[in-house]
């Protein structure tokens, strides 16, 4: 499954359109995580631990994304567009959501 931000795919035409597909994520952070990332703030630095459970919400958004692409018979996604939102009591949680267009490409 090819995935991409762009509205094609250079060298390859796109036969049939399958609409429009989207995936989701939602993780919350844990006490101990908020912790040590809060720490990190107050000494400077990058926080490896937010980084990481963002790369993770991401992964699994496209990775629902390209489910939902192939169900409707698509072997590319093509426009995709990511969002980041924080929510819950206190921004405990983070949301990933990606969506684009199932696409058909010879």
């Amino acid at each position: 499954m090819l995935i991409t931000t762009t509205p094609g795919i250079d060298g390859r035409r796109i036969t049939r359109y399958c609409g429009v597909v989207a995936g989701e994520a939602i993780l919350g952070a844990n006490l101990f995580k908020d912790l040590f990332a809060g720490i990190r703030d107050l000494v400077g630095g990058r926080s490896a631990t937010y980084e990481r459970e963002l790369q993770k919400a991401r992964e699994i958004a496209l990775d629902e994304l390209a489910q939902r692409a192939q169900a409707l018979g698509a072997n590319a996604v093509v426009g995709v567009d990511l969002d980041y939102e924080v929510l819950g009591q206190g921004n405990g949680m983070l949301m990933v959501s990606a969506s684009g267009t199932a696409v058909v490409i010879e």
